[in-house]
């Protein structure tokens, strides 16, 4: 533990982040461990009021912001990298225990948001426009300009990867940010990145932090001074700011969820396959946008790769996941895991069976196999969001790219077989954002566009090459030597 912890929790414990400091909220809302029903802390409760004074506050410092030297933007993205990289093993605890995680999900968390950190701090560095032909006489650039005030709304899943990946670039290219992380996940979602940019020298509105539900998130999309939103999170609610947004003329980045498909051919390893559709829909107990919701796999092949899932769904052990002793933790909360154990019971009632799993010690739900799901099945048709395998079996190359595509969309798909002309003549006619061969559907490297069609957000991508795109705005400016004659 550092002599100068991350997270000191008096000082932060019910606290917004507004204006530079950590300012106690009126409203606050007990924090539980899912792995023990231990009180973690308090969460600060935003309503529309307090909302809408953050956003005052960032809107009064952007304008500053956006006109610091590119190298100074820079450098503060650098420190709070920095601050990340220094507070590792007290970030990743925090995080496992906060969502249930076991200590190498937390881990990753905060190596990814380090590496995000130095990524965006690239991005004031690069070319912000182009020179475009003109007549002669007149200068004509295209220029990229901050949006102003960028509204970011975050999960519980990822909460420090999904937050800062929208929060870093954000910054980084000249933007205030108003971040509206999880009730359940505040010190993941929140509190450790408003530290780290703190300890960076932000300064002060640029970023600010409050956790809260509909009123706040509604009252954050709807303001006419937030001329962006990103969001994470679930269809439903994803199609509810889009249609606020929209009504207001906002720029929105949608990432949500949908049908993510794996895809196994006839001539795939069934060791190396069983390896990876495990980790791709069991990885955080399922609770992942692009957990492999759909295991396509062909009929030859099939029974050899269920008895190896159902292997492995008998012996992963479940459990406590800050402990270090087991592969899956709990879920979030019983509303999470009451949901998913109604789309299992509700497709095995369909005709599925289940092959392992489907029971649950509090919230730790084991590894669940159902095999024969097919369309029309809860579990075929919904996100399952829980550590669920649903085996899918298919005859030709053809029908598996039918069911595959027998969805809204998705973020992520993946085939997996010894050809890989094949195999990637499959994956390119997968209706998907990302596509794997010879992996699962769980992959990000930062440095990727992220994002998918349908069901799986609004076309748009974060990330890597499209971050740019995404958090600037094109100017069209040209300049003269001097005003020419106009016939009027």
């Amino acid at each position: 533990m550092s002599a100068n912890p991350l997270l000191a929790a008096d000082c932060q414990d019910g606290c917004f982040f507004v204006d530079g400091r950590f300012v106690p909220a009126d409203t606050t809302r007990d924090v539980t461990e899912p792995a023990t029903g231990q009180r973690l802390g308090r969460c600060a409760i935003a309503g529309a009021e307090a909302m809408r004074s953050a956003i005052a506050g960032a809107s009064a410092a952007q304008a500053a912001w956006a006109a610091t030297p590119p190298r100074e933007r820079a450098a503060v993205l650098l420190r709070a990298a920095q601050a990340l990289q220094s507070h590792f093993d007290e970030g990743a605890l925090a995080i496992a225990r906060e969502t249930g995680g076991i200590v190498p999900k937390g881990q990753h968390e905060m190596r990814e948001a380090v590496v995000i950190c130095q990524i965006a701090a690239g991005l004031p560095l690069q070319a912000q426009g182009q020179v475009l032909p003109s007549t002669p006489g007149r200068l004509s650039l295209a220029t990229r300009v901050p949006h102003g005030v960028v509204g970011v709304i975050s999960p519980f899943n990822f909460p420090l990867i999904l937050g800062i990946r929208a929060v870093a670039p954000a910054l980084a290219l000249g933007n205030a940010v108003v971040l509206k992380p999880d009730p359940r996940t505040p010190v993941s979602g929140g509190t450790i990145m408003a530290e780290a940019f703190a300890r960076a020298g932000l300064p002060a509105g640029l970023l600010q932090v409050l956790p809260g539900d509909a009123e706040a998130g509604e009252a954050l999309v709807t303001d006419p001074r937030v001329p962006m939103i990103a969001f994470t999170g679930s269809p439903a609610v994803g199609r509810r700011i889009g249609e606020l947004a929209g009504r207001h003329l906002k720029k929105v980045s949608l990432e949500l969820g949908g049908a993510n498909n794996l895809v196994v051919l006839d001539d795939a390893d069934p060791d190396a396959a069983a390896s990876a559709i495990a980790f791709g829909a069991w990885f955080h107990q399922g609770q992942i946008c692009m957990a492999s919701n759909r295991v396509l796999v062909h009929e030859a092949i099939a029974g050899a790769i269920r008895e190896r899932l159902v292997g492995k769904a008998t012996h992963l052990p479940v459990g406590d996941g800050a402990s270090g002793q087991v592969a899956l933790g709990p879920m979030i909360d019983a509303r999470q895991l009451q949901r998913f154990d109604q789309i299992v019971k509700d497709t095995v009632e369909q005709g599925a069976r289940l092959e392992a799993g489907g029971t649950h010690e509090g919230l730790c739900y084991k590894p669940t196999v159902l095999s024969g799901v097919k369309p029309g099945m809860r579990a075929f048709d919904e996100e399952p969001f829980g550590p669920l395998v649903n085996l899918v079996t298919f005859r030709s190359d053809e029908e598996a790219v039918t069911l595959a595509n027998q969805s809204q969309g998705g973020l992520a798909a993946a085939v997996i077989g010894r050809d890989v002309a094949r195999a990637l003549a499959i994956g390119r006619r997968l209706n998907a954002g990302m596509v794997h061969i010879n992996d699962q559907t769980v992959n990000d490297e930062c440095t990727n566009p992220f994002g998918g069609p349908g069901l799986g957000g609004n076309g748009s991508a974060v990330g890597g090459p499209a971050d740019i795109d995404e958090y600037t705005r094109w100017q069209w400016v040209t300049v003269k030597d001097a005003p020419p004659a106009f016939p009027f």
